[in-house]
């Protein structure tokens, strides 16, 4: 008994994965029979296991939990063709879950299940019993003449709406009911009515019953219903058997990928009764009609995803015109700066401001609460509050007073932000800094080890108030000061271990005599190396101030 799960990473990437064993599990760690590179998902999130003839998924006890159809696991989930579970950022679909399938099911005489995979594999032997001589050809000509008929009306684009009446045309010239209705699974694991038609006029009826979604779309079963009345499954149909309904068909609208819903056709009583063959047709229309829905929909999410990218790009333009496009020219003094985003635009950003005639160099790097592009909204209300007090000549405990309060008013509680601003003066080398609650930047003296400024402050907008003091130091001929958020610490490898803050202060040591542009450049090109090509969960933002040394 096999599992084949269909794989959509949260980068994009697309692959299968078939389980060899009795169980999968699924994390991002190397011990996991299924490895991706999500940092959303727990190192073992995850697991797929195999009880009996079924297949289930169960969480692990995972921080942001698994979600099967939209709703939460909470106790094993028994898998169907078609379900969707997500974990973190990524989706897995399952392709196909191999169980012995009965060739026929009969819940009484009035209703007949079968598997809609063997009816389109090819014609049922038994149906070619029921018919003679030259009708099983015409049977076999019509059913091809319809998939025709349909492909060649799917050709153009078209919308979900606009298919669903087209295949409701179809259903109505083929096989003539007098009500028929196409249900649709959303992402939340309900079944919604997409299209319905009537010869009756606009009068609503369910047309379904729990039963038959269940067996038709969880199942992946088509229903041929001679009497609804006389079956015990319909029991609780009580509306649908009083609104006259006695014959039904209904096919899964099953892709390779699973099952996307059904079609049903009905009649009432004293109507001709569905034959098998025109089970077979309905199917292959369903089966035709799964791909071109799912096709809509994959064009209809590449365009969302092409509108989003777009919006993308011109967000981190404006934000990219919010940074500094160069760093300030201070005489006996080296300074860069550099942001590199890991979601296109990014939650940190990083300021200069020359003020007091060139004597002082204020600088900032803050890092707000989030990633993406609510995190990138508020780094520029951040950048907002921060330039008016720097600029004005405030020193930096004053600064974060003042823009802590005002950021706690404006944002959502959650909300907040780390960041170190500091104030260089120029002529003696004195840095006075607030460092609110950000990772210690480091003063690499020219001898000796470097030197952490810890977290002497909360984080900018936890609180309703906040009181902030200076530290202070001096920069030396030869120092530098190496300012950096999360992003660049926090880096993992394949093995998920972090680049960490030891790794960075040996690296500091060896590198102390680079220009700041290259030791920059020389922090960047160690940590891809130690990454090995695994993406970055958090944007990488630096500043570094190197102190010149007389005569360089």
């Amino acid at each position: 008994m096999t599992l084949r799960l269909g794989i959509v990473a949260c980068d994009g990437r697309q692959f299968e994965h078939e389980a060899g064993g009795d169980a999968v599990v699924v994390g991002r760690s190397s011990r996991a029979n299924l490895t991706l590179a999500d940092r959303s998902i727990s190192r073992e999130h995850a697991r797929f296991f195999r009880r009996g003839q079924d297949w289930f998924v169960e969480d692990l006890g995972s921080h942001n939990g698994t979600f099967v159809n939209g709703g939460k696991v909470i106790d094993p989930y028994r898998l169907t063709p078609g379900d969707s579970v997500r974990v973190g950022d990524s989706t897995l679909v399952a392709i196909s879950v191999s169980r012995p399938l009965p060739e026929l099911e009969h819940s009484s005489d009035s209703v007949v299940y079968r598997p809609a995979r063997d009816l389109l594999a090819a014609p049922d032997p038994r149906t070619q019993v029921l018919v003679e001589g030259s009708d099983v050809n015409l049977r076999l000509v019509e059913r091809l003449s319809l998939l025709i008929e349909v492909h060649h009306a799917l050709a153009r684009s078209i919308s979900q709406d606009e298919l669903l009446e087209l295949i409701l045309d179809r259903a109505f010239a083929h096989f003539r009911p007098q009500e028929a209705a196409i249900f649709l699974r959303g992402p939340d694991g309900r079944d919604v009515c997409a299209a319905r038609r009537s010869t009756r006029g606009p009068e609503v009826r369910p047309l379904h019953s729990q039963s038959l979604l269940h067996e038709v779309i969880d199942k992946g079963m088509a229903a041929s219903v001679v009497d609804a009345s006389q079956d015990q499954r319909f029991a609780g149909a009580g509306s649908l058997v009083a609104s006259g309904v006695r014959t039904l068909v209904a096919a899964p609208l099953l892709d390779p990928q699973g099952v996307l819903g059904m079609i049903v056709l009905a009649a009432p009583a004293g109507a001709r009764a569905y034959r098998p063959e025109d089970l077979e047709l309905l199917v292959s229309l369903a089966s035709v009609a799964a791909m071109r829905i799912r096709n809509v929909r994959l064009v209809a999410e590449a365009l969302e995803h092409e509108r989003l990218e777009e919006e993308l790009r011109l967000a981190r333009t404006i934000q990219v015109a919010l940074l500094p496009g160069s760093a300030p020219t201070v005489a006996g003094y080296e300074i860069h700066g550099g942001n590199v985003p890991s979601r296109g635009v990014s939650g940190d950003f990083f300021e200069f401001s020359m003020r007091s005639e060139g004597r002082e160099c204020a600088l900032v790097v803050a890092d707000v609460s989030g990633k993406g592009v609510a995190a990138a909204l508020l780094t520029a209300s951040l950048e907002a509050l921060l330039s008016f007090p720097l600029e004005s000549g405030q020193q930096p405990d004053a600064v974060c007073s003042v823009v802590s309060a005002l950021l706690y008013q404006r944002t959502p509680r959650e909300k907040y932000a780390t960041a170190f601003v500091a104030v260089l003066e120029t002529e003696t080398g004195r840095l006075r800094y607030v460092n609110a609650g950000h990772n210690p930047p480091l003063l690499v003296r020219t001898e000796g080890e470097p030197v952490l400024l810890k977290s002497n402050g909360l984080p900018i907008g936890l609180f309703p108030t906040a009181r902030y003091a200076c530290g202070e130091v001096i920069l030396a001929p030869g120092d530098l000061l190496f300012v950096y958020t999360d992003g660049i610490t926090e880096a993992t490898n394949r093995g998920d271990e972090e680049y960490g803050l030891p790794r960075l202060l040996e690296f500091s040591r060896r590198h102390r005599d680079l220009s700041a542009r290259d030791f920059a450049g020389a922090v960047e090109q160690d940590v891809d190396q130690f990454v090995q090509g695994e993406p970055y969960a958090d944007d990488r933002t630096f500043v570094v101030v190197k102190r010149l040394r007389p005569g360089s």
